[in-house]
């Protein structure tokens, strides 16, 4: 039985075999041809592969490519690339307008962008994921406790291990994980360093400015020569060397103010220089490891609110007026008293363009297309002055606008004020920034002198064509005003700014 048993079973396992084999071809043949249970084994194993690579490409997409560091304060130009503010800050700071996207060169018409906040946040994350792998240095490890030093103390600005923290010195104070101040601290850097940049392009443009204010007292000192060595022609020839000091001692003043604007230029530009050295290292620090910014951290705040609270005072244009000997007793030959009535008027005074422009500058006035109307009380005179030299004065108010001279006519209609300016000879008191200066209409320019105190002459030589303003306390010349000549009765007035 035993030999007529073993056959069968023989037998039986050799067609379970057979049929084990077909099934396994059968299977095989279905993972390469129809899309199964095979083939998912074999995706699932693909993607284990890819998501190495994907999270290496993901994480270079979060590195600027000026500073090959994480972001910082990301922001994407019109081109769609993105940079850390700073670093797009110092990279347009010597880049020629306009401005180009420092990866594909692209023009970018903004000049302000906002920062990206999911590139931030991403940013972020992948920091604080780098941070644990950095290697703990000495410093970072409590030699007391031999514990890591994980705490941040917000009062101290130090760090700290877990049982430091719980000390009796240091358990009243304010402890975050090295991380999470990190980051904040980097947010607060981040803060000042778009401080410390405003304020090095406002230094940027207080340099450009001193460059034009020089340029402009330049101009005014050559007018201003011509004005002197005019004026000292009406007096006699032994004149000349007072003439000659006055205008020596005006250079040397003028100098001495060059000076003051070239050494005020010259600390603008180290102070700006020191800004963005500042700013540089400030930079520097966001991208160091959380423990070691933070080390130094206290100290950098100090100086950073140390320079934002110095700035740079503006320098005095002023020139000193001197008197010129003999000067007011020529004038006084020209007298003439009671120019001006007593009454006066109050309306609105219409400034033509030209004028305004300079009375009401953009920059600290809001321009209007309409005309300019400016409440005023008006005197004008009783003379009309067709011919010959005349010479009057006047009482103005130190703490005050005004406007004094001579014009073609005075018009009043419906309550306004209007004179021709053309025909017009004056000068102007004006307040800007808490300080008077004196303007006048042709040439339409400010005169860099001290306001006067008290008395203003004014002395008209009609045939020459020539109106002057001078200082009637010490007989030193405000301004001379030539014109070709005059061909309409001229009227004295003065105008004054209402309360």
């Amino acid at each position: 039985m035993l030999g007529v048993a073993k056959p069968k079973a023989t037998a039986g396992g050799q067609a379970l075999t057979l049929k084990e084999g077909r099934r396994q071809k059968a299977v095989a043949r279905a993972k390469a041809w129809v899309p199964g249970a095979g083939r998912k084994l074999v995706q699932a194993a693909s993607f284990r592969n890819m998501e190495s690579h994907t999270l290496q490409g993901l994480l270079r997409e979060l590195i600027c490519s000026i500073c090959m560091n994480y972001f910082l304060d990301p922001v994407t130009l019109d081109c769609g690339h993105s940079f850390c503010r700073p670093c797009l800050c110092l990279s347009w700071d010597a880049a020629q307008i306009p401005m180009r996207c420092p990866y594909c060169r692209q023009v970018s018409e903004k000049p302000d962008f906002k920062t990206s906040i999911p590139l931030r946040s991403l940013a972020s994350l992948a920091r604080q994921a780098g941070a644990d792998s950095v290697n703990s240095s000495e410093e970072q490890f409590c030699v007391a406790h031999k514990a890591a030093k994980r705490l941040f103390c917000d009062f101290e600005k130090k760090l700290f291990c877990r049982h430091c923290s719980d000390s009796p010195n240091h358990v009243a104070h304010s402890h975050s994980p090295t991380q999470q101040a990190a980051e904040e601290y980097r947010e607060e850097l981040l803060k000042r360093m778009g401080s410390l940049w405003n304020m090095a392009q406002e230094m940027q443009n207080n340099v450009k400015i001193e460059d034009e204010k020089a340029g402009s007292l330049q101009e005014y000192v050559a007018l201003r020569k011509v004005m002197i060595r005019a004026e000292y022609q009406k007096i006699h020839q032994f004149l000349y060397e007072e003439e000659c000091l006055y205008v020596d001692t005006m250079e040397r003043e003028a100098n001495e103010i060059f000076q003051q604007l070239q050494e005020s230029k010259v600390r603008m530009t180290q102070q700006t220089e020191s800004l963005k050295e500042m700013f540089r290292e400030q930079m520097g620090m966001c991208h160091k490891p959380d423990m070691e910014m933070l080390q130094d951290l206290g100290t950098v705040l100090e100086r950073t609110e140390l320079v934002q609270n110095q700035k740079p005072q503006p320098v005095n244009l002023d020139l000193t007026s001197w008197c010129c000997t003999g000067l007011l007793e020529l004038l006084n030959r020209f007298r003439v008293d009671n120019v001006l009535s007593d009454g006066n008027i109050s309306l609105f005074m219409c400034i033509s363009e030209d004028v305004r422009s300079v009375l009401f500058p953009a920059y600290h006035y809001n321009m209007s297309r309409e005309p300019q109307r400016l409440r005023s009380f008006v005197i004008w005179g009783t003379h009309t002055f067709t011919s010959g030299r005349h010479y009057w004065e006047v009482d103005v108010p130190h703490s005050s606008c005004w406007i004094l001279g001579v014009c073609k006519d005075i018009l009043i209609m419906e309550n306004l004020f209007f004179i021709d300016w053309r025909e017009a000879s004056v000068l102007f008191s004006l307040k800007m920034n808490d300080h008077y200066y004196l303007y006048t209409n042709r040439p339409l320019i400010v005169h860099h002198v001290k306001m006067p105190v008290g008395k203003i002459g004014v002395f008209l030589d009609y045939d020459k064509g020539i109106v002057s303003f001078h200082n009637a306390s010490n007989g030193s010349l405000l301004c001379s005003l030539a014109s070709s000549s005059f061909s309409s009765p001229l009227k004295p007035f003065l105008c004054l700014e209402a309360s």
